[in-house]
């Protein structure tokens, strides 16, 4: 689901910037804004530090100047424009409370699905290194949280295309699709580490693996 178009009416725009100076690459003249550049990421929270979603760097901060969002969260990077410079937002949050509907599944994603599974493999709980479908792929299993978990190559590879039944194991808990608007940030694997502090009081573990 698309959250900006939930988000509040601004009033002017920004012009456009001559160069974007990014944290991982600080020295020169900096890059110019292409559209990749441009389409960086920042995490919105609601007034009630819910987290709703993921826009553009562009986006929120022309929200910030409009004073309909606070800047909680810099990403160490700056754009230049002609008549000066500014820092962009990794985070921000809203200073109005805004009713978002979600009616959208969480994205499925070998980042999602490590983070419920707690970064561990859910046969042996080994660190986990990748996903298995429970009931293979090769005899009708769906591609679905409940049918897809974490797992360690070891026990990937000892199950292969094998149901649990024919090796005599047992899932340690049955794997569900999470609920929250936290997962469904997660789910889209485009998270920044500055993140997580937010994301994590709403159903995310600590898991990022």
């Amino acid at each position: 689901m698309t959250v900006a178009k939930y988000l509040p009416k601004y009033r002017f725009e920004i012009p456009a910037p001559s160069r974007v100076v990014r944290q991982d690459n600080p020295i020169g003249a900096g890059h110019a804004p292409d559209r990749e550049r441009l389409m960086s990421r920042t995490l919105v929270l609601n007034a009630t530090y819910e987290p709703l979603g993921v826009i553009t760097e562009r986006r929120a901060l022309i929200l910030v100047l409009n004073h309909r969002a606070t800047m909680i969260e810099q990403s160490g990077d700056v754009v230049h424009f002609s008549g000066g410079e500014l820092d962009l937002p990794s985070v921000i949050r809203l200073n109005k409370f805004v009713r978002i509907p979600y009616r959208h599944a969480v994205p499925l994603s070998r980042r999602a699905i490590f983070a419920r599974d707690g970064g561990r493999c859910v046969y042996c709980t080994a660190p986990a290194t990748s996903i298995d479908h429970v009931v293979p792929r090769s005899r009708g299993g769906a591609h679905i949280w409940e049918n897809v978990v974490s797992a360690c190559h070891k026990c990937n590879h000892l199950k292969a295309d094998r149901n649990l039944k024919e090796i005599g194991w047992r899932l340690r808990q049955l794997p569900r699709e999470p609920v929250g608007a936290a997962w469904r940030i997660l789910g889209t694997g485009r998270t920044d580490d500055r993140w997580l502090q937010y994301l994590q009081p709403f159903g995310v573990a600590a898991a990022t693996a």
